[in-house]
C-alpha cells in the first residue's frame, strides 16, 4: 500500500471524513477485522450472514488507521470515510495505487481460466521472485474484493503485480481489469466451471476473453494454444500474443509430460530454440501445463525463460487445499485437494491418482457444483473414469455427488455426509492406500482430511510410494 492521509484517501473514492483527515495509512486493507494491521484499512463490507461495520471497533483495536463504511458509526476510535457503496470504493482506491505504482515501472500480470488459475498464480509468483518483488493473490482472492485487496498489497518496491481473475457471467473480468489494468493477460482454458451460471462454454470464452480485449496495444495476450476457443481470442486484441501448450507452432511449448519415478510430472519446456527439463514438486500431470503458463506469461513480464523454467523445480503447493500430500499414523497418504471442482479438475486428479495408486487408490469425492441441466451426467462420467481407471473404492459424498458412484459401479458407494464419509473410510482404510479428498469448495470435504489426519497431521511433500 502507497502512504495516504485520510483526507487523500477520502478524495480518491469520493468520501467524506469522520474524523482526523490527517490520519496517515501505511498497511494494506483487510475486510476481515481480525486480519487488520497496524496502520491499514479496514472496508466493512455488509454481507449475506455478517455486516463490517460491527467489526470496525475490533479493527480499532488492532491498529486500523481508518475504515471505509456506509454510516457514521458512534463511539469508535478510528477515522470513518463514509461512502455510497464500500465494494466499489475499494476498486476506486485500488486503481488509484495501481496507476501510481504502473508510472513507476510495474507489470501486471492478469490470468483467467475455467481450472487451474490459482496453481497457476502460484507457479508465476514463484518464477518471479528471483527477478524482483511479486505481489499475488493469497489463496484465491480473485472477485471483485480479492482484486482490490491484492493491488493495494503492492507498494513503491513492487515490481510485479500477479493478479488472478474469476468470472460468473459477462462483464465480471472487465470490471476487474477496470480495477487493475494488464500488462500481460494470460488465458489458460476454457471449460464447464460455472457453465450453469454461464449458460454454455461460448459465454464462457466470451466472458473469459475479456480479458484480453482490456490489454492495451503494447501489452502480451498469453493464450494456450491447445484450447480452440481460448487460440480464437488472439482476434480479440491488438496486442502481441504469445502462445503456450502442446502445440508445434507454440512459443513456450510443453515438448513432453510425463510421472516421473516419483510420481511428479517431469515435462520439458522449449522456446526461441532453448528448452529446459524440470520435475516440478507438486502431485498431477496438469501441473505441466500450468508450468507452461506460467513460465509463458513470466516470458511477456520480461523473465529470461531458461531462469522462470528452471525456477519450478522448486516450486512447491502455497494455497491450502489444492493436491496437499498428508500421512495418517497408520500409513495412509491423504492428498487434499479440497478447495474447489468442476468436471476438468476432477478427471486430472482422478487420472493423477490412478497413475499414482491404481489400485491402491480410494477418491472421496463430493458434488461439483453450478454446471446447470448436465450436472447428473457429468458426475456420472467421472464416476465411470475412477471404476475404469483400476481405483479400488470411490465414496460419493452427499445426495449431489451420487451419480459419481452410479457411475463407478460395484466399487461405488455413496454416503450421506462426512460425518458418515469418514465413518466408512475408517472402517475400510487399509495401510499404505492413497485417497484423494475433492469437491466444489461448498462441501467443505476438507473435514474428512482433517478427520482422517487427526490432532497429529504429517504434512509430506513426496509422492506416495509405489
Amino acid at each position: 500500500m502507497i502512504e495516504l492521509s485520510v483526507g487523500q484517501l477520502a478524495a480518491i473514492v469520493e468520501g467524506r471524513v469522520v474524523g482526523d483527515p490527517g490520519t496517515h495509512v501505511t498497511a494494506p486493507a483487510a475486510i476481515d477485522s481480525r486480519q487488520v494491521t497496524r496502520g491499514g484499512l479496514f472496508a466493512a463490507l455488509q454481507g449475506e450472514h455478517a455486516d463490517g461495520h460491527d467489526h470496525v471497533g475490533g479493527a480499532a483495536e488492532r491498529g486500523a488507521a481508518v475504515a471505509l463504511v456506509t454510516r457514521e458509526l458512534p463511539d469508535v476510535a478510528v477515522p470513518l470515510v463514509v461512502v455510497d457503496d464500500v465494494t466499489v470504493a475499494l476498486g476506486r482506491l485500488a486503481r488509484h495505487v495501481h496507476d501510481v505504482l504502473a508510472a513507476v515501472g510495474l507489470t501486471t500480470i492478469a490470468l483467467t481460466g475455467s481450472a487451474g488459475k490459482t496453481s497457476t498464480k502460484d507457479l508465476l509468483a514463484h518464477v518471479l521472485e528471483p527477478s524482483g518483488a511479486t505481489v499475488a493473490p493469497e489463496g484465491s482472492f480473485n472477485n471483485e474484493w480479492g482484486v482490490p485487496l491484492t493491488v493495494l498489497r503492492a507498494d513503491r518496491t513492487t515490481r510485479f503485480l500477479v493478479v488472478e481473475m474469476g468470472a460468473r457471467g459477462l462483464g465480471h473480468i472487465a470490471t476487474l481489469c477496470r480495477i487493475a489494468p494488464p500488462d500481460v493477460a494470460g488465458v489458460l482454458n476454457v471449460g464447464t466451471a460455472h457453465v450453469g451460471e454461464f449458460g454454455g462454454l461460448d459465454l464462457t470464452a466470451q466472458a473469459k476473453g475479456e480479458i484480453v480485449e482490456a490489454l492495451r496495444p503494447h501489452g502480451t495476450a498469453v493464450l494456450n494454444l491447445d484450447d480452440d476457443r481460448v487460440r480464437a481470442m488472439a482476434s480479440r486484441t491488438e496486442a502481441a500474443v504469445l502462445g503456450f501448450g502442446q502445440a508445434a507452432e507454440a512459443d513456450v511449448r510443453l515438448a513432453s509430460l510425463a510421472l516421473d519415478d516419483t510420481g511428479f510430472p517431469a515435462l520439458r519446456l522449449a522456446h526461441a530454440g532453448e528448452s529446459v527439463d524440470v520435475v516440478l514438486p507438486q502431485l498431477g500431470l496438469h501441473h505441466g501445463a500450468n508450468a507452461a503458463a506460467a513460465v509463458a506469461m513470466a516470458v511477456a513480464a520480461g523473465a529470461p525463460f531458461v531462469e522462470a523454467a528452471s525456477r519450478l523445480a522448486t516450486a512447491t503447493p502455497r494455497s491450502p487445499h489444492r493436491m496437499a500430500r498428508h500421512v495418517t499414523d497408520d500409513g495412509v497418504v491423504v492428498v487434499d485437494d479440497a478447495y474447489n471442482a468442476n468436471p476438468e479438475s476432477m478427471t486430472a486428479a482422478v487420472d493423477w491418482l490412478a497413475q499414482a495408486a491404481g489400485g491402491r487408490g480410494v477418491a472421496v469425492l463430493g458434488a461439483m457444483l453450478e454446471l446447470g441441466p448436465e450436472s447428473a451426467e457429468m458426475h456420472r462420467r467421472v464416476g465411470q473414469l475412477a471404476r475404469e481407471s483400476g481405483l479400488r473404492s470411490v465414496v460419493a459424498v452427499g445426495e449431489e455427488a451420487a451419480p459419481i458412484a452410479a457411475g463407478a459401479g460395484d466399487i461405488g458407494v455413496t454416503v450421506a455426509d462426512v460425518a458418515e464419509a469418514v465413518e466408512h473410510l475408517r472402517a475400510s482404510l487399509r495401510p499404505n492406500d492413497v485417497v484423494l479428498v475433492k469437491a466444489s469448495r461448498g462441501g467443505r470435504l476438507e473435514r474428512v482430511v482433517d478427520a482422517l489426519l487427526g490432532p497429529n497431521r504429517h504434512t509430506a511433500g513426496g509422492p506416495p510410494s509405489p
